[in-house]
């Protein structure tokens, strides 16, 4: 499901009349649209973000197996990888993230490290799970007394108002539904264990049981529909959004830096 939200990510680039030198990917292992970046901007370099040091080692790892792959893409003019804890200052003209936000806690403070990721007019393409995902289980959780079983999902309306906070400009905000189905409850409950924990406050604590999941099992043949297969909802939220040029404090005497006059001169030119 990453890897079709991450196509459908790259199919919006188009709109974004950007030509980066580097890409900052937002906790890559999730996403799944490297290839894709690569492909429409071979010249960028390709910055993986991962705050996590064990899933950090990992890509590590990852990146060490391709080493030579990577020594013949620079001898055929490529970019290299570059693997970094936290958002190098200003560095990226794109920052891009595929379904991840939806399942972090402290939304503002991620958003806040994009914005210091990206140098002015850099652009930031993302995508999550909108409230809608999965509104089919609830009313099956509630009535047999198990808690929630998904966070409420934040509105694209609530996203949009926290890039703003964050410092970003313009954001755009859409969103579209889509429908999975399995052929088992089984099948149903491997995809969604494969997509994370549940992280709603109000989910029932402690450990279940086998008979809890034999019961499970059998209230989620309520999915199943008149093709004979289970079914769940998911809405799909993407936005995309600016760094704007940085606002210079007015007051009796105004200092402006260097860089700040650059940045303005730069941002005048373009318009």
């Amino acid at each position: 499901m990453h890897q079709e939200v991450a196509t459908r990510m790259l199919d919006r680039l188009p709109v974004i009349r950007l030509q980066p030198t580097a890409v900052l990917q937002s906790r890559p292992s999730i996403g799944g649209g490297d290839a894709g970046l690569r492909q429409h901007y071979p010249q960028a370099t390709q910055l993986w973000l991962e705050p996590d040091a064990q899933v950090r080692a990992l890509l590590q790892q990852r990146l060490k197996r391709g080493f030579m792959q990577s020594v013949m893409d620079k001898l055929r003019g490529g970019a290299p990888t570059e693997l970094v804890a936290e958002p190098p200052a200003g560095a990226a003209q794109l920052a891009w993230s595929n379904m991840e936000l939806h399942a972090e806690a402290d939304k503002p403070a991620l958003m806040k490290g994009w914005q210091a990721g990206l140098a002015v007019e850099g652009c930031l393409m993302f995508s999550c799970l909108g409230p809608d995902s999965f509104i089919e289980l609830r009313p099956i959780f509630a009535r047999e007394g198990w808690g929630v079983p998904a966070p409420d999902w934040v509105d694209m309306h609530d996203l949009g108002d926290m890039l703003v906070h964050a410092g970003f400009a313009d954001p755009v905000m859409d969103q579209e539904h889509l429908r999975l189905t399995w052929g088992s409850p089984e099948d149903l409950l491997r995809d969604l264990r494969a997509l994370g924990g549940n992280l709603a406050p109000a989910r029932v604590r402690g450990l279940r049981t086998k008979g809890w999941r034999a019961r499970l099992l059998g209230a989620l043949e309520a999915l199943r529909g008149g093709d004979g297969r289970l079914s769940l909802s998911i809405e799909l939220v993407y936005g995309h959004a600016f760094k704007p040029q940085p606002k210079v404090k007015v007051a009796a005497t105004t200092e402006v830096s260097l860089e700040q006059m650059r940045a303005m001169v730069r941002g005048a030119g373009k318009h």
